[in-house]
């Protein structure tokens, strides 16, 4: 396993996901009084051994461990929480926005994937492919269990092993997403927030915000103000010029969005725009599942700026005003 030591005291973890992306670097800060881990990952065994192997490689026994912070209740993030809880003791904390959308998506009387279902089939997905998509969420709920016993962290400072970063909240990639800001390095703990090569996904979800692609617009925007020298994502690479990583993030949405508008003038329903804009990919239910919303998050935002039109009825259909 690489790990990369990023100072004396804070280590960038790859930990593996049966997804394209490979791994989900999570971060050990190790201190005098302790540990601290950000971010856990995906449940599933191949993880689990990897952070096994970490906490050997880097000599620290889990019960050292005495915090557990999730930037954010996506399953790649908060999957293995419960387990890392169940091994070291650790209290968990997330943002209260995202505690309470964790306990609604992936708690044991969740009807999360039913909603979605229905949103799916609202938005002009075919109903055969609505149920494969509730059944991949399903299915995927499985590997975030044990779910942890997540404590909410009110939005301020953090102690990592006895240096303080500042929290701050940064909505979009979902609704309480935080960043970790250290002002004196000058570094960010990103999670999805900023990512290298790919860009964050930004998906509208039932019971969330309605405007998630506005929200993360917002949030970039007020992330250019911070003085970051090195930001350290959940996927990817370093980012060492984050600012114009964030340019390029809010070029990607400009056009994305000009591609979307002129897809939707002449009236479809987001699963006809969504095909039009992913049809050089034979997409999977799970995968679709995020290619409608993340398209809803767009044709929502021109709804908002008045610049498309949402005609109601049995399927929603998007249009150009008149």
């Amino acid at each position: 396993m690489e790990i990369q030591r990023m100072s004396d005291t804070l280590f960038r973890i790859p930990i593996p996901v049966p997804f394209p992306m490979k791994y989900v670097y999570c971060y050990l800060f190790r201190g005098d009084q302790g540990s601290v881990v950000v971010d856990a990952g995906f449940n599933y065994p191949e993880a689990q051994e990897a952070w096994k192997a970490a906490f050997r490689q880097l000599d620290v026994q889990p019960r050292d461990v005495g915090a557990i912070y999730l930037t954010h209740f996506h399953p790649d993030h908060l999957g293995l929480a419960g387990w890392m809880q169940e091994l070291t003791g650790a209290p968990v904390y997330l943002s209260d926005i995202d505690r309470e959308m964790s306990l609604r998506t992936w708690g044991t009387d969740s009807s999360q994937s039913r909603l979605v279902a229905q949103m799916c089939v609202k938005h002009g997905v075919p109903s055969d492919l609505a149920e494969r998509i509730a059944a991949s969420m399903e299915k995927l709920s499985q590997h975030v269990l044990p779910l942890a016993r997540l404590q909410a962290v009110p939005i301020g400072q953090a102690d990592l092993a006895g240096e303080v970063w500042k929290m701050i909240l940064t909505p979009g990639h979902s609704d309480g997403h935080v960043c970790f800001y250290q002002p004196e390095r000058k570094w960010l703990l990103a999670g999805d927030h900023l990512l290298d090569k790919i860009t964050p996904n930004i998906s509208l979800w039932p019971g969330c915000s309605p405007n998630p692609l506005q929200d993360y617009l917002e949030s970039l925007r007020q992330l250019r103000s911070l003085d970051v020298s090195l930001a350290l994502p959940g996927h990817g690479k370093v980012i060492t010029d984050v600012k114009q990583r964030i340019e390029e993030i809010l070029q990607h949405h400009s056009v994305r969005l000009d591609r979307m508008l002129q897809l939707a003038k002449a009236g479809r329903t987001a699963y006809q725009v969504a095909e039009a804009v992913f049809s050089e990919k034979q997409l999977t239910p799970h995968q679709w599942r995020f290619a409608l919303a993340e398209t809803l998050a767009h044709l929502e935002y021109l709804a908002s700026r008045d610049e498309l039109a949402k005609v109601e009825g049995e399927q929603t259909l998007f249009q150009a005003r008149e």
